[in-house]
């Protein structure tokens, strides 16, 4: 998919085409891992190292995935922290039937998914500072329907409660005496978690949560089309503009297609409710929320410094994962990727006078140690932020504020220093 989905294909991969003046391949050099051995013979036509990097990736994606099955299956690595995040006596051991085991493994599947999908546009946007549509949005798609699927897919929230929640399944700790009527329950982050799902989020009749899972598919719609700003006639025209384009694309195939089929799968699982219908609505929130603050980002720094600061397609990778892990997770991966793309920045406007870089692979990285470290991250402090809804926005807000001017800042400092 690196080769294949870029801008400017290379016949690298072996399931491709066949370079005209390369040997034949065989089924041997489909062989993950190994095949890259016998390809070797191609590096007149790609380069003498062409096959260390896929060889590489190939390998270390086969062990990460199996290091993270083992994390989230065998050592219960998602839920085991946060039981015992409580004020127990002693440490909750690992033990065989704490949460079922097909719990766990919803999880995975969908992690492993999304770990293979950032890793195609990680190394795409390395190669060519982009994040080609054809990685992101059947990977959107995929996640709405893993979430819909797969309830218990979203990152796990283990609650003393006592009364069930919408989705959840309860968690077994017999050496623990537990309140009067109360049960520990792993469920997934929802819309709403660390709180209760509101009733008047559910399925039908409650129109209210169906008009905000439209408004969020149709958003994403919006986000996907094609357009252009054209501002040379003022904001108003521009605007003008780009509703007739999008009103046009929606009536042509593909994306009206998707658009419209998309919606009546969602009234669909809205009027089936029930858990289907509460990950699903959690999952198209995760979009929203998640895109549109790269989003935001985009424009803020695109005003600050004069020039587009920010790639569309960070946008709808970001969208992609919020349809995996949520909105809070989306959150948090705000907060936590620019730290690492600001180090690489610095290190590479000094060293080589150019401040452009792909700043995907730095939303990957910070969605993966959200994953892996949800526990932890979730249990510092993060669900009392989450549990006082209000305080999130007006935190994005001064965040966002304090984006504008220290990107001014650095705009003046890199106009006088380079």
């Amino acid at each position: 998919a690196i080769y294949r989905l870029a801008c400017n294909p290379r016949e690298i991969s072996p399931w491709g085409p066949t370079p005209t003046d390369a040997p034949p391949r065989c089924w041997r050099d489909r062989i993950p891992v190994l095949g890259w051995l016998g390809l070797r013979r191609e590096r007149k036509i790609h380069g003498d190292i062409f096959w260390v990097r896929p060889l590489m990736i190939e390998l270390m994606l086969g062990l990460g995935l199996a290091a993270l099955y083992w994390w989230e299956n065998v050592e219960l690595g998602l839920i085991l922290p946060q039981i015992n995040a409580f004020p127990f006596p002693f440490q909750i051991a690992n033990a065989p039937g704490i949460v079922p085991a097909w719990v766990t493994h919803q999880g995975f599947i969908a992690h492993a998914v999304l770990i293979v999908l950032m890793t195609s546009a990680s190394f795409i946007d390395i190669d060519e500072k982009i994040i080609p549509d054809e990685i992101t949005v059947p990977g959107t798609l995929l996640g709405l329907a893993l979430a819909t699927i797969l309830p218990l897919s979203l990152l796990p929230h283990i609650a003393l409660r006592s009364l069930p929640p919408a989705v959840g399944v309860p968690v077994t700790i017999p050496e623990v005496a537990l309140p009067q009527g109360a049960l520990f329950f792993a469920e997934p982050v929802t819309l709403t978690c660390p709180n209760l799902w509101p009733s008047q989020l559910e399925g039908a009749p409650n129109w209210k949560s169906l008009v905000i899972g439209q408004a969020c598919w149709w958003f994403w719609c919006f986000a996907i089309a094609p357009r252009i700003w054209r501002g040379r006639h003022g904001p108003a025209r521009a605007l003008q503009l780009i509703a007739r384009r999008v009103g046009r694309e929606l009536t042509r195939v593909p994306l009206g297609f998707i658009a419209w089929s998309g919606s009546l799968a969602i009234a669909a699982i809205w009027w089936w409710g029930e858990a289907a219908w509460v990950s699903l609505l959690t999952s198209l929130i995760g979009l929203a929320v998640s895109g549109g603050l790269i989003w935001i980002v985009r424009i803020v720094g695109t005003v600050a410094l004069g020039r587009e600061a920010m790639g569309f397609g960070d946008v709808t990778l970001m969208m992609m994962v919020g349809t995996f892990l949520g909105w809070q997770a989306g959150v948090l991966i705000f907060f936590i990727s620019p730290f690492a793309g600001l180090i690489v920045g610095l290190v590479q406007a000094v060293t080589r006078r150019d401040d452009v870089i792909p700043y995907g692979p730095f939303l990957c990285l910070g969605s993966l140690l959200v994953m892996i470290m949800w526990p932890t991250v979730w249990n510092m402090g993060m669900q009392d932020l989450f549990h006082v809804g209000w305080l999130v926005p007006v935190v994005l807000a001064v965040c966002f504020v304090s984006l504008f001017g220290l990107l001014g800042i650095w705009q003046q400092i890199k106009t006088r220093i380079f």
